[in-house]
């Protein structure tokens, strides 16, 4: 368990400087649920980020593992900065694409997924640039399922990710952390105090990645060890925090 201390303010966080927020998703603004498609999605979410991002100039990006038309699915267009897939799929507030369009995923890989989760009692999510098993129904089945993906992303040339009850294949360089680089490098963040907040194992490439910009990570949660510097409890804590109303 990390004895991590709670953050400060926002404002005395920055040491002056203008604020960049990269916000994960699952776990870190909406609880984690048995299924991807079983989260509780407060209703006023989106229309509270998008006040919060103009607080903040529009320096606030959401960094997720799902796909950015999953998301959405739940909150109704956002016109706010987003990654989704690991940030792979990259968009500014208005829509306009950060990179070039990504690699979709390959069929084969997901038509192989989809029978081994329906033999082994996986929940399969598919996403245009990824796909993942989740387990949270039956932890025991972690191992085979790791050993499954393993399989899957060396004979398909993609890179297995971990996470909470989940084990996820995406494509190489699909990683958090290359998302918020992609984003501070851009006029819209470029000089900002980055600050990231998540709960997962793959949040820690965006700890990473701000630490290198002299910015800051909270973790949700308790998860040992860790690269961030402040903790939160759980979601609530964070809207809290971020003075985000539910």
């Amino acid at each position: 368990m990390t004895t991590l201390p709670q953050p400060p303010a926002l404002d005395a966080m920055a040491s002056g400087k203008p604020v960049a927020l990269f916000l994960d998703f699952d776990g870190t603004l909406v609880e984690i649920a048995p299924t991807p498609d079983g989260i509780d999605v407060p209703p006023g979410l989106a229309a509270s980020l998008q006040d919060l991002a103009a607080q903040v100039d529009n320096r606030l990006a959401l960094v997720s593992g799902r796909a950015i038309s999953d998301i959405e699915g739940f909150t109704g267009p956002l016109r706010i900065a987003r990654a989704g897939s690991h940030g792979v799929d990259m968009r500014l507030p208005d829509d306009t694409p950060l990179a070039s369009a990504p690699e979709p995923f390959p069929r084969g890989a997901l038509a192989q997924l989809a029978e081994f989760a329906g033999d082994k009692g996986f929940a399969l999510e598919e996403k245009p640039h990824g796909a993942a098993l989740h387990y949270r129904a039956n932890p025991a089945l972690e191992n085979c399922g790791v050993e499954f993906a393993g399989t899957i992303a060396r004979h398909h040339g993609l890179v297995l990710k971990r996470g909470k009850c989940v084990v996820e294949l995406v494509h190489p360089g699909a990683e958090k952390g290359a998302a918020v680089r992609a984003f501070m490098q851009h006029p819209l963040f470029a000089g900002s105090h980055p600050v990231f907040i998540g709960d997962d194992v793959t949040d820690e490439d965006g700890f990473t990645a701000v630490a290198e910009y002299g910015g800051t990570g909270i973790l949700v949660g308790d998860r040992y060890p860790t690269k961030a510097q402040y903790r939160l409890a759980d979601p609530a804590s964070v809207l809290a925090w971020l003075g985000v109303s539910r």
